[in-house]
């Protein structure tokens, strides 16, 4: 009796465990023919490094909205913030796509027009899914939607860059329906001939994370922009002293912090790449805010905060297009050199008078383009492979490749920039009357003020019917 209890329960149990053994054996069979390609380490890097990108925009709001006067600090740090709005939203919409759309299969380049411009498959994010790499093949580790909202963050904060050239003239309107075109016909086009294998790439030109797309662009354009709408009426004839220095110097350090998104995220996981871009970008940095500092001390007599943190954000923006690329000695002297350029481009901009209100260009553009001839000099594949040697490693071609990057993306930002705002003016008033200038731009335009009391001690008119505004004696 007991044997037979004994032979039916091992019956039993086999029966029962069959199933589950033949369905594990099935999960491991399938798995092994198709393994998951998302990694969740290089995905949680990608998430992070998204949302320093996006603090990066807040911060740039603060070290522009110090270095205006206080009337205006308002309009200026909205003329970043709407950025997270409006290109958030046409990012989804069309700006992904025609990014980096190509009907193609990795790692070819595009053909034709696909040079040139993304495709429309991914509009209104059809087909970019969480759960799958992208079938293009640019993060193969990371999902779809992943890759997609951290370039969002990059084509958020460019746009807002220019604003530095304008503020305190430039109609809320104008700027508006600017950032929305120049998204569309000059950023996102940029973007696919350097990262989305557009000719830029396949010619072999180095951006590893934003030198001509971001930088030089932003800079370019926002010198256009400057000379189309004018400068300040009163530019030549009152000082235009930063009203609050502690916020420049917040926003640069907020600026820095989001820069190792920025620069270490560019590398599309968290492995020893993303390693090299972090530890470039800092040492990069810190050149720039000390050369900036000791060439101010001694031209100038005395260093000043401004100062320094002009030289950090020097020091960021030359080593953003070297950042995976280059050894740490050369990002040493990559933030050195394009903090004395940017030294004296800003010097040689107050002599000539000319109205790049925040000098983005002198900070942007001529950083954006010393970084990206210096990239030229110092890549070596001896720290990426998929890089190129430049001239200290032998192959003093690349800084050919590079000129031509950076000569394309002027010529094609300047242009645009132009041809957007001509075609604005007919619709558009571009700047702001005489009037409200000499208001300024929070009351004339939102209606609001920065601060409860002004300069002069008087109280706010907003808050002068308030129950706590004080009482008159």
């Amino acid at each position: 009796m007991l044997k037979k209890s004994l032979t039916i329960g091992i019956i039993a149990l086999w029966l029962l465990s069959g199933p589950l053994t033949d369905n594990a054996l099935a999960q491991e069979a399938a798995a092994a023919v198709a393994p998951n390609p998302i990694d969740t380490g290089d995905t949680a890097w990608m998430l992070v490094s998204s949302a320093l990108v996006l603090l990066m925009t807040p911060g740039l709001a603060f070290f522009y909205g110090g270095l205006v006067r206080s009337r205006n600090v308002l309009n200026t740090m909205m003329m970043s913030l709407v950025m997270m709005g409006l290109i958030g939203v046409t990012w989804t919409l069309w700006g992904y796509s025609l990014a980096f759309d190509v009907s193609i299969k990795a790692p070819e380049f595009g053909t034709g027009i696909e040079t040139f411009i993304g495709g429309l498959d991914w509009m209104f994010l059809n087909n970019v899914t969480a759960d799958t790499p992208d079938p293009i093949g640019y993060a193969p580790t990371i999902p779809h939607q992943v890759f997609m909202v951290y370039q969002m963050m990059f084509a958020i904060i460019t746009p807002a860059l220019i604003s530095g050239a304008i503020v305190e003239r430039v109609t809320f309107k104008t700027y508006f329906w600017f950032v929305l075109l120049w998204s569309t016909f000059i950023y996102s086009p940029l973007a696919h001939w350097v990262w989305g294998r557009g000719w830029l790439g396949a010619m072999g030109a180095l951006d590893f994370a934003g030198g001509t797309v971001v930088h030089i662009s932003s800079g370019v354009s926002a010198v256009v922009a400057a000379w189309v709408i004018g400068p300040r009426k009163d530019h030549l004839n009152k000082p235009h002293t930063p009203h609050n220095v502690p916020y420049v110097l917040l926003g640069i350090g907020l600026l820095w912090f989001g820069w190792f998104g920025f620069n270490g995220g560019s590398a599309l996981g968290s492995g020893s790449l993303a390693a090299v871009a972090f530890v470039t970008t800092m040492i990069s940095t810190a050149a720039g805010g000390l050369t900036w500092t000791i060439v101010e001390w001694v031209l100038k007599g005395k260093p000043t905060a401004v100062g320094i943190a002009s030289g950090f954000l020097a020091g960021l923006v030359g080593i953003t297009p070297a950042a995976g690329f280059v050894l740490p000695v050369g990002a040493l002297l990559i933030g050195s050199i394009t903090s004395v350029c940017c030294f004296f481009a800003v010097s040689w901009r107050a002599k000539l008078g000319f109205d790049d209100s925040l000098d983005t260009y002198p900070v942007h553009g001529v950083g954006g383009t010393v970084g990206a001839i210096l990239t030229g000099v110092f890549a070596t594949k001896a720290v990426n492979a998929a890089g190129n040697d430049g001239l200290f490693a032998g192959n003093p071609g690349l800084i050919v490749t590079q000129f031509v990057g950076v000569l394309a993306t002027y010529v094609f930002a300047a242009v645009g920039t132009f041809v957007i705002l001509k075609i604005l003016a007919q619709f558009m008033e571009l700047r702001v009357p005489s009037s409200a200038e000499d208001q300024g731009l929070d009351i004339g335009l939102h209606g609001e003020e920065a601060y409860g009391e002004d300069f002069a001690g008087g109280f706010s008119s907003f808050e002068s019917g308030s129950p706590f505004a004080p009482k008159k004696v």
